[in-house]
């Protein structure tokens, strides 16, 4: 069964807020990579912010927050640099050093859990933290052509690492079954029928 879209419109709803976030990587000449990542909020009414000291009109950002970080081809972090357009508070611009941190770390596995130890609770903006864990899956996507042209990695059993690691790549699923059939983990309904039942 397949997900259905949500309706377009209902009578008894009315707009509060939008969240606009995007994530863009690129190549650079000098061989290394940027992923850039910005959240806007915005609301469709004059907003003052909970003790702000400001008011902000009606389709004016509250933020408008960005990450930019530079990688290498093993997904290591060479730079961390933030960029703070629209804040409700004076302060909120100063939350963006403390992902300098996030240098010398690789965003693959253990990339979470060392995002919220050096940047959790008061140490860093929520919103720009918040923006690090797709930004890590960005930076992925956008290397996935090289990864083509790699051979398969292995765990320490010799099993591909990409099995199990989503639904489409699940060890029952079809593209198992074609491209690693050794791994492929047969369902009971896969199972052929006899004559007799």
């Amino acid at each position: 069964m397949s997900a259905q879209a949500p309706e377009a419109s209902s009578p008894n709803r009315r707009p509060m807020h939008t969240r606009h976030i995007e994530m863009h990587a690129y190549e650079r000449e000098d061989g290394l990579f940027e992923v850039e990542g910005r959240v806007v909020d915005r609301k469709p009414h004059d907003h003052g912010p909970i003790r702000g000291d400001r008011m902000v009109r009606a389709g004016e950002p509250i933020h408008n927050l960005s990450v930019r970080i530079v990688f290498d081809l093993d997904l290591v972090v060479h730079e961390v640099t933030t960029q703070s357009l629209a804040y409700p508070y004076a302060q909120c611009p100063e939350g963006g050093a403390a992902l300098a941190h996030l240098k010398g770390l690789k965003m693959s596995a253990g990339w979470g859990a060392e995002v919220r130890r050096l940047l959790g609770g008061a140490a860093s903006c929520t919103h720009l933290r918040e923006l690090l864990m797709p930004m890590a899956t960005t930076a992925f996507q956008s290397l996935s052509a090289r990864r083509l042209k790699e051979p398969d990695r292995l765990d320490a059993t010799g099993r591909p690492v990409k099995i199990d690691s989503c639904y489409a790549y699940g060890a029952e699923r079809q593209l198992v079954q074609v491209h690693w059939p050794r791994f492929y983990r047969w369902r009971e309904e896969d199972a052929p029928q006899s004559a007799g039942d």
